[in-house]
């Protein structure tokens, strides 16, 4: 007997791992300055085939149990949260309090998106 786990489990869980991949995909290189600008494109693209094997089917999975705008939401969020996380701990770049009210400003954004104003 398999374990079927919730639709915004797995979801999430895929948006995660495809945000992972594509943040190190776009922003990994910045610590290797001197490699040449075309074997930095073409790491990054192959890095970023995984992120797509991922976002696209947690995409269609979520799509129904999500409309379209929450999903894009979702991904933004975990996005920011990936990205935040990787320029502070991989960059070592300061996250000051502006960045914090930023988003937070934007995480308001998502509650109106998931609201139900009906």
């Amino acid at each position: 007997m398999g374990l079927t786990l919730p639709v915004p489990v797995v979801t999430i869980g895929l948006l995660i791992a495809s945000n992972v991949f594509m943040t190190i995909a776009w922003y990994g290189h910045l610590k290797f300055k001197s490699a040449p600008l075309l074997t930095v494109i073409l790491v990054s693209w192959g890095i970023a085939l995984f992120e797509y094997v991922m976002q696209v089917p947690a995409n269609r999975i979520g799509y129904g149990h999500f409309s379209a705008a929450q999903l894009k939401t979702i991904q933004e969020i975990i996005s920011l949260t990936v990205f935040a996380l990787f320029s502070w701990l991989y960059l070592g770049e300061r996250l000051g309090w502006q960045h914090g009210v930023g988003f937070a400003l934007i995480c308001l954004g998502a509650w109106f998106v998931f609201h139900d104003w009906s």
